[in-house]
């Protein structure tokens, strides 16, 4: 009866997720499509045509938008693969590795917009780091004239993929590393007369990539197309094509709806081609290393680079620390002058007005968070659940299935979305952002939540069964309890993913939901550091209380029960 009940189950939270999830998508894709190719019969256009496609290319500064994705997407997530892999190398058998995750918490936790604002205030011409250096080393009692922020070649904008995207692969990679007996084939490696390094590239990352090659090209598919970062730090004329996209559908002359569609698809081939070329990159590389491997030779040795990597690395966590600290400084600054290192005067004067705006930001981001997580964290369990009772195995069509809102780039079918939930009378209001962000936060949650869940000691539950539980009572009093610290995390990066949501809640939103991420964009592009500041660190903040929640509530649940929560954990 239990396997019938599981299938049944697993069938139910499948239809959930294909038609709340999964539909949306195809649907707003859909649609997207049809505007692009002139069918938008709100506006009049009602006749098929490659018009919007040809007015989308005489459109100024669209070959440089498209080239600045592609080099931004490409570069970012190259240097992020090589920055992990070679730190992954340097510290392996180091004892404080267990402890890396930690560390990267309050990196992983800050949302993009907060993280990319911080980046702009530290590396600005007037920046933190100009002042700490001014004028003493450099003389500058102004701030200089150079394109630190907003650069033409978008080298601010891969700085900042950089910072958010190294912690998240490191993490991954990491993860993946226990799935492998590294420790044995180093030993071997070494003893064959191999320095550590060339190990690593011959032997280690070969069988490693293989389990972070999704991943990597969710890095990739984000870093083609984000917009919150590239909006903050990236060129801004032209810009990347994702914000020219956004540009284009918010323009005043509603005639730019039509070949903004026709980007929007441009965006998803831009997207398609850029992980085409990495799958052809990945067989030059193997082919490469194959080659390598059977020629031998001992003598080459990559200690220089993963010295280089792991202070790369290194430098790129200080400076994502560094941001947060100076958004925090920021909040509370009354005046602050170039060049002084620090504020010649402090004020909390805008943080004792909530009423500004900054409160109910406040209120709305986290009453969509928390019932987008809880949404999504639901789901995951009734979908591992029904995985459980029904005796399935993890099916890698169901993978695909749950990262694909992760590999289709959101501007390519959130118009699409939109105008779906238009003629629902749904656009517009809290339910609508919500529905919009669960498409994100579910993935998310799904894929920090099925490892441990599957991990789960068999045993444990046999024996409740044998006692007389059934299947809920097992589900609510052995395997939630035991996996109460794998929840909470996945319910902590879902939150954060919530929080982060920024085309989804600009689009769905119909600008009439503001949350502490539209707010921080918004002000982003003004001159008052000071208010910026106060959004930016809430938007920061909220995750991270998060974070910390899900590490110190189990400890506090289980206080009395060490041995059982220790063997969970």
């Amino acid at each position: 009866m239990t396997g019938a009940e599981g299938r049944w189950l697993r069938f139910f939270v499948l239809l959930l997720v294909t038609g709340g999830l999964v539909l949306p998508i195809l649907t707003g894709l859909w649609e997207t499509g049809r505007a692009a190719f002139g069918i938008l019969p709100a506006i009049g256009a009602e006749t098929w045509s490659l018009a919007p496609w040809q007015r989308l290319f005489t459109l100024p500064g669209i070959g440089s938008s498209l080239k600045l994705s592609l080099w931004t997407g490409l570069a970012s997530t190259l240097l992020a693969l090589l920055l992990a892999t070679g730190f992954c190398a340097a510290i392996h058998g180091w004892s404080g590795q267990r402890h890396v995750s930690r560390i990267l918490g309050p990196l992983l936790a800050a949302p993009h917009a907060a993280l990319a604002i911080g980046i702009a205030f530290l590396i600005a011409p007037s920046g933190w780091i100009a002042r700490m250096i001014s004028p003493w080393a450099t003389g500058w009692n102004l701030p200089p004239n150079i394109a630190t922020v907003n650069d033409q070649m978008g080298l601010a904008l891969v700085l900042g993929l950089l910072v958010k995207e190294v912690p998240f692969l490191l993490l991954v990679m990491l993860g993946a590393l226990g799935q492998i007996p590294v420790n044995a084939q180093l030993a071997a490696g070494r003893a064959l007369g191999y320095g550590r390094g060339v190990v690593w590239i011959k032997v280690i990352l070969p069988q490693v990539y293989p389990l972070i090659r999704l991943p990597v090209f969710v890095v990739l598919s984000f870093a083609l197309s984000v917009v919150d970062m590239a909006i903050i730090l990236g060129p801004s004329n032209p810009p990347v094509l994702s914000v020219a996209v956004t540009r284009w559908y918010f323009a005043a002359d509603t005639s730019l709806i039509l070949p903004a569609s026709a980007a929007a698809l441009a965006q998803a081939f831009v997207v398609a081609f850029g992980i085409l070329l990495w799958i052809c990159a990945e067989q030059v590389a193997a082919r490469a290393g194959r080659w390598w491997i059977r020629r031998g030779g001992r003598g080459y040795s990559a200690g220089p680079g993963l010295i280089l990597a792991s202070g790369a690395t290194l430098i790129l966590m200080g400076l994502g620390a560094s941001a947060l600290i100076d958004l925090a400084i920021w909040s509370v600054t009354w005046r602050w002058s170039f060049p002084s290192a620090l504020p010649e005067g402090w004020s909390s004067g805008i943080w004792a007005r909530p009423g500004s705006g900054w409160g109910s930001a406040f209120i709305q981001t986290t009453v969509i968070g928390l019932t987008t997580t809880a949404i999504a964290v639901l789901l995951a369990i009734a979908w591992l659940e029904g995985e459980d009772r029904a005796g399935m195995q993890r099916a890698r069509w169901a993978e695909v299935l749950i990262y694909l809102p992760l590999l289709v780039p959101q501007i390519a079918f959130l118009y699409g979305l939109n105008v779906v939930f238009l003629r629902a009378g749904l656009t517009g209001g809290l339910g609508a952002v919500i529905w919009a962000q669960a498409l994100f936060v579910f993935p998310y949650v799904m894929i920090a939540l099925s490892d441990p869940w599957r991990a789960l000691d068999r045993r444990l539950v046999c024996a409740s069964a044998a006692l007389g539980a059934g299947p809920m009572r097992r589900l609510v009093a052995v395997k939630l309890p035991i996996l109460l610290r794998p929840l909470l995390t996945a319910a902590a990066i879902g939150f954060a993913v919530s929080v982060a949501q920024y085309l989804p809640t600009l689009f769905m939103g119909a600008g009439r939901v503001a949350t502490l991420t539209t707010e921080a964009v918004t002000l982003s592009s003004g001159s008052d550091r000071r208010v910026t500041g106060v959004y930016a660190v809430l938007q920061a903040v909220l995750p991270l209380g998060t974070y910390v929640a899900a590490l110190f509530l189990p400890a506090f649940v289980h206080r009395n029960r060490r041995g059982l929560s220790g063997g969970a954990a």
